[in-house]
């Protein structure tokens, strides 16, 4: 069943913090931002960790590993709790457990219990799936792209303002409280973990599942099929071609985003020769193209959608990841730092926009398990980092891992031309997008009309064409024909 009352505007009412989807839009993506900050909040502070544990190459190549790798079974396993618990609870829960790893990292002395908690950090790094989820259960098809983009790219945005401000917060217990580097870290790390904390019940406050109710509350109505068949819907999901080629499809952008996360403060620091924090602004500077960039990707997929549809949106998803794998190996080739920069920011924003374009497809792949589509694509993207990372802790020079990661981006683009979409799928997409954009319309013009002074009975009375029927009329006024007798078929 299709979840009713979605929101058909995000720009539009984007202060209306009294509407239920917007108040989630705004409390998810600020959750996510926060989960970014934290999982990749060690990134940073890796040269001096680095220092005090004795690690060695390999060593921290592992730590990379470890830090996306549980994330994998966490972003499966809450796909599917999002579909049998919501999304309000499962996010809930998840901010309240993942803090404790967080703040725990602290207790770390040696390489093994360093690896140990990086591992179990990484379980927070499932809280993407539930903001995909949560927007996508919040708003219509017209504006979904942007909707999940949006919130996914200013959630990243955190991976980024973590690369210069836990240096900052570190700074702070070092030189202004004058306590010793190996305190520093430590204590800089339980100020995230408080934080996400927190927010845990900030979530859990202010949320609900869908714009109608929990679904605890819809299930008891009838408008949500019993949890019981969340099992079955799941597996449904996995047998889905689409599903994999999505899976391998976010590997390659943010899988790439994740690797850069981990790697590029300490690749700045060592083949640049920046010092800890200005390595961690260049790092920043990455992740910070997240404000705009991956809404670029959703925005662009939306538009795409208009004009060809569900084939339309994979389309824009190759173009985006083919440019994205030529930026990366043009970066990997920079070997002076005024070049490096544009070059890398160039990189990022096809990156992010890629990540946009993917999951503007996911929404359409299968509405009964969206949470299975959206944890295993999910998923995808940190079996990238994870495979990624294994070119980090040998011998190979990072520049060459760069190189080499660029090239198979680029193969991987051309999967997106394989992504298929039947018959009724198109139509009934079509539709749906057509209703949501119509129902936007009308709202835009009821506003107008209300201003104009009209009665709230007199503006009942205005009919609103739909965005098709407006068309038509538009092209069909042009060629001179006269629709004063014209009847269309939803009057």
């Amino acid at each position: 069943m299709e979840l009713q009352n979605k929101a058909t505007s995000l720009w539009g009412d984007f202060f209306r913090v009294d509407k239920v989807q917007i108040r989630t839009f705004h409390v998810t993506w600020f959750a996510f931002f926060l989960c970014f900050f934290a999982w990749f909040g060690i990134a940073p502070l890796m040269a001096v960790v680095r220092e005090e544990l004795s690690l060695t190459k390999e060593q921290v190549g592992w730590t990379i590993i470890g830090a996306v790798s549980a994330t994998v079974f966490a972003r499966i396993a809450i796909g599917w709790l999002c579909d049998r618990f919501g999304p309000r609870l499962t996010y809930t829960w998840l901010l309240i457990l993942a803090s404790f790893p967080v703040m725990g990292i602290g207790l770390a002395h040696d390489f093994t219990t360093f690896l140990i908690f990086r591992i179990l950090i990484g379980v927070i790094g499932g809280s993407f799936v539930i903001t995909q989820y949560h927007t996508t259960n919040m708003f219509a098809p017209n504006v979904v792209g942007t909707a999940n983009a949006t919130s996914a790219g200013w959630g990243n945005l955190g991976g980024g303002v973590t690369q210069f401000a836990m240096p900052m917060i570190f700074s702070i217990f070092v030189v202004g409280f004058g306590v010793h580097e190996a305190f520093g870290w430590r204590a800089s790390m339980v100020v995230a973990g408080a934080v996400i904390l927190l927010t845990g019940v900030v979530y859990y406050v202010f949320t609900q599942d869908a714009p109608d109710g929990s679904y605890k509350e819809l299930r008891a109505q009838g408008k949500m099929p019993p949890a019981g068949e969340t099992s079955g819907n799941f597996f449904h999901a996995l047998k889905d071609y689409r599903v994999w080629l999505l899976f391998f499809i976010y590997a390659a952008c943010f899988g790439i985003e994740l690797t850069i996360f981990g790697t590029l403060a300490l690749y700045m620091f060592d083949y640049f020769g920046l010092n800890l924090v200005t390595a961690g602004m260049v790092a920043a500077s990455f992740g910070l193209m997240n404000i705009f960039a991956r809404t670029l990707g959703g925005i662009f997929g939306d538009n795409f959608a208009s004009l060809w549809g569900l084939k339309g949106r994979a389309t824009w998803l190759f173009i985006a990841l083919f440019i994205e794998g030529l930026a990366l190996m043009l970066f990997s080739q920079m070997a002076v730092i005024w070049l490096a920069i544009p070059t890398l920011l160039f990189f990022s924003l096809f990156t992010q926009m890629s990540e946009g374009a993917t999951f503007s497809v996911v929404p359409f792949i299968s509405k009964k398990s969206l949470g299975a589509v959206a944890g295993v694509v999910g998923a995808g993207g940190n079996v990238g980092a994870v495979s990624a990372g294994f070119l980090f802790k040998g011998e190979m020079s990072w520049d060459t891992s760069y190189l080499i990661l660029g090239a198979l981006v680029t193969i991987a683009s051309f999967l997106a031309l394989f992504i298929r979409f039947s018959k009724a799928d198109e139509i009934e997409a079509e539709e749906r997008f057509d209703k949501g954009y119509t129902q936007h319309r009308r709202e835009a013009a009821r506003k107008h009309l209300k201003v104009l002074g009209l009665s709230a009975k007199d503006i009942d009375k205005v009919k609103v064409f739909g965005s098709r029927e407006a068309h038509a009329m538009k092209r069909l006024e042009g060629l001179g024909v006269d629709l004063s007798d014209v009847k269309f078929k939803h009057d």
